[in-house]
């Protein structure tokens, strides 16, 4: 997907049938100065109940136990992005 935009954030949330989410953030090259995708993971993570993730710094990945949780870890993502905004 990343590849697909150009330039810009790719944030995917996947639940499983247990109840349980992943959730990858990537972050295109040219903006990884400015925009972390660790920090937007764990901020997405955190609201799944879980702790970060691992990967590359231009993405990241993380699982949480609580996919009900899925649009506030969306919701959590944004509000990083929109604080990655404000101190540019």
């Amino acid at each position: 997907m990343k590849g697909q935009i150009g330039s810009g954030v790719v944030a995917l949330i996947g639940v499983n049938d247990e109840g349980r989410a992943a959730i990858v953030v990537g972050v295109t090259e040219d903006l990884t100065s400015r925009i972390s995708a660790v920090d937007l993971v764990r901020a997405g993570s955190e609201a799944l109940g879980g702790k970060g993730g691992g990967g590359l710094s231009t993405w990241r990945r993380s699982v949480g136990p609580d996919g009900s949780k899925a649009d506030d870890a969306l919701a959590a993502v944004r509000g990083g992005l929109e604080a990655a905004a404000a101190n540019a």
